[in-house]
């Protein structure tokens, strides 16, 4: 019997922390599945489309035109993007949160209008400005497995190079994270979660430095949430009435969190026309972290490929937003964290 105990001892000491976490966690949420798919419901059941609608038309419209380095509103002493991060950061403030800015140097792009609209970003030649822009980062400390971290992201910047408002693209995936971060102030988690809002509209991308240095940290980072385009779909099925979702991967390990994704849709009946796609390779924020070393890294938007009309365009304001869409969205992705931090 001795021999046998050392034998399973020795096999519990090969299983990763993460592991051995989530069976944790179970135990820390009292041993009662019911109990932890309450909270989930409770939680969920909190998400406000009204707060996201807030925040979108603030990034995109009122008071804030655009989200860029290169833009400063006349007799404002700050560019735009700078003003949104303020925005955000005393939002996460308030909420109790600690805002951590990660700096990291850009240059924004150029404008080649032979290329087709949506698509005429240019790189930057060597002689043009360099800025800084910030990584927005703020985590919830989990109680029994810290160490294990769960990060849900969205860029939060719009185009340097057209003068887009970029709800779509992506103040309303700013602004479903900051919705998450708001719901889960109060909550305990078992896990850390982890809240980025980083920039993609420039070069370098932001994100990239974040998870590079998440790598070198040798964070435990288990899965990675990229909300980018929620609610975002073509004309057709915005006409319909369609509440679509997609969650687009690379890795094995990202298909486990698009499976995860449908199986929460399903069992909190969130409504969501949820479906999988698998990329060729790493792309967007979530490929970032793909190509650091996390390969459970999805993305969560609302059309593969994307099918806005207004994208990376002048018409892509709030009112085109599906807001209700979103909050299904922040739903489902809420709920599957959870259901990762509470391993049910």
């Amino acid at each position: 019997m001795r021999h046998t105990w050392i034998c399973v001892i020795g096999l519990l000491l090969l299983v990763s922390p993460s592991l051995l976490c989530t069976a944790g966690a179970g135990q820390q949420a009292g041993g009662d599945p019911d109990k932890v798919d309450g909270d989930i419901r409770r939680l969920i059941g909190n998400v406000d489309p009204e707060q996201i609608s807030k925040h979108v038309f603030y990034l995109a419209k009122d008071p804030l035109p655009y989200r860029k380095l290169n833009f400063t509103l006349p007799g404002h002493e700050k560019n735009t993007l700078y003003e949104a991060d303020d925005y955000l950061a005393g939002k996460l403030a308030a909420w109790g949160y600690r805002v951590e800015r990660e700096g990291v140097q850009v240059q924004a792009f150029r404008r080649d209008t032979s290329k087709p609209k949506h698509a005429q970003y240019s790189p930057p030649k060597p002689e043009d400005p360099w800025y800084t822009a910030y990584n927005l980062c703020v985590e919830k400390k989990g109680r029994s497995c810290p160490g294990r971290i769960l990060v849900v992201l969205a860029h939060k910047d719009s185009q340097s190079w057209i003068d887009s408002p970029g709800a779509n693209d992506n103040a309303i995936g700013t602004a479903g994270v900051l919705e998450m971060a708001r719901v889960l102030a109060a909550y305990p988690t078992e896990s850390t979660i982890r809240f980025l809002l980083c920039n993609e509209e420039h070069t370098p991308w932001t994100s990239r430095t974040a998870a590079q240095n998440a790598k070198s940290r040798g964070d435990d980072i288990v899965a990675v949430f990229n909300l980018d385009g929620i609610g975002a779909k073509g004309t057709e099925q915005a006409a319909s009435g369609k509440k679509t979702n997609v969650t687009a991967y690379t890795k094995p390990e990202g298909r486990r969190l698009a499976e995860l994704m449908a199986e929460v849709n399903a069992r909190y009946s969130i409504g969501l026309e949820q479906r999988a796609a698998e990329r060729p390779g790493p792309g967007d924020d979530d490929g970032s972290f793909i190509l650091a070393g996390f390969p459970a890294a999805v993305i969560n938007i609302g059309s593969w490929p994307y099918a806005d009309p207004n994208y990376h365009a002048e018409g892509d304001i709030p009112e085109t937003c599906d807001i209700q869409n979103a909050a299904m969205t922040v739903q489902a992705t809420l709920a599957a964290v959870l259901t990762l931090d509470r391993g049910v």
